[in-house]
């Protein structure tokens, strides 16, 4: 997710461990890149799961990500894929969803729906909650 929109939505059939997520980040990280008009100048988040911070997806990481957003290991959720990953289970609710297959659809034609102004908004909101984090000396905030 960017300002400009959503990226590329991955489906996960098995367990997600440190080899799965590295594997989407190698296969899906540039291209949603590219098709968020970002090329290699964008910052990338993360929180402390063990898959985010295990040695083989730091490394690949700092080898291949220019600028990552530093989180401190016992702060808030800060990520605003939260908020995205809330509104889209919202626009799901709406259906009768009977089977894997129809989920599968469902989600990727409601994660395509979602507009730019509604991640811009997410991607804006950062700076207020980094302030709100410091405000309150890393204890909890409204988001």
């Amino acid at each position: 997710m960017a300002s400009s929109g959503v990226g590329e939505l991955v489906f996960i059939d098995q367990i997600m461990d440190k080899t799965v997520y590295l594997n989407i980040l190698k296969n899906n990280l540039k291209k949603s890149a590219e098709k968020l008009g970002l090329g290699r100048d964008f910052y990338f988040q993360s929180d402390h799961d063990p898959k985010h911070t295990a040695h083989i997806v730091r490394m690949w990481v700092a080898y291949n990500i220019a600028h990552t957003l530093p989180t401190p290991p016992q702060s808030p959720d800060l990520n605003p894929n939260e908020h995205l990953w809330a509104e889209l289970e919202v626009r799901l609710r709406k259906y009768h969803i009977t089977n894997k297959n129809q989920l599968k659809q469902l989600l990727l034609e409601e994660w395509n729906n979602i507009q730019p102004e509604f991640t811009s908004k997410l991607v804006h909101s950062m700076p207020k909650r980094i302030r709100e984090i410091i405000k309150n000396k890393g204890l909890h905030t409204k988001y």
